[in-house]
């Protein structure tokens, strides 16, 4: 299979580190979003979203949105819980992670980080800080009840949060007063086969 990204995007890294948690042999193409490579004509035949990552399957069928793939990719591994209420509650934090998370956290790292806090956008990057906050708070009380967001062991919703919340620093979230937070990113750095961004 091939995957189409940009490592230092969340949304594509959280795929490159799930691979490597389950050792799932990829091709992983790199695509800079920033020269616009996702709106090329033969990407767009691809995904007409015109977004990363996408997966394309051997046999030629694509598939994209993250959690979409996260969650193709972990059926029947490890990582796939047994227990209906169990994979609902991994789909009520990707959900999460993609409407209270990812707005406000990703967005402001994109523009701190990719676009150096431009002053154009300055009071946009102000205004992501409290819905911040808020999201890093609903995962600290739920990680100070148990290890990982879903109970007891690494789920897909810990890789679907993860990969905005360790950089959320760039994006001005310091993580200094979330501590059950800063323990669960430890605990997913010690994995096995875990890999950062390089």
């Amino acid at each position: 299979m091939k995957i189409y990204g940009d490592v230092h995007s969340g949304n594509c890294y959280k795929i490159k580190l799930l691979t490597a948690l389950v050792d799932i042999e990829h091709e992983w193409i790199d695509v800079d979003i920033l020269a616009n490579e996702t709106q090329s004509e033969s990407f767009l035949e691809k995904n007409p979203n015109g977004k990363i990552p996408l997966l394309e399957l051997d046999d030629g069928r694509y598939l994209s949105e993250s959690n979409a793939i996260l969650n193709f990719l972990v059926s029947g591994t490890a990582f796939e819980p047994q227990d209906a209420y169990e994979n609902a509650k991994i789909q009520q934090w990707q959900f999460f992670e993609q409407y209270s998370h990812e707005p406000f956290i990703a967005v402001a790292r994109f523009i701190a980080k990719y676009l150096g806090l431009p002053e154009a956008r300055k009071a946009e990057y102000e205004a992501k800080q409290e819905g911040g906050h808020k999201a890093l708070k609903v995962m600290e009380e739920q990680l100070t009840k148990t290890p990982y967001l879903v109970g007891n062991k690494l789920t897909a919703a810990d890789i679907s949060l993860y990969g905005y919340t360790h950089v959320a620093h760039e994006g001005g979230f310091e993580l200094d007063s979330y501590p059950a937070i800063q323990a669960w990113l430890v605990r997913i750095q010690s994995h096995p086969n875990y890999i950062g961004i390089a």
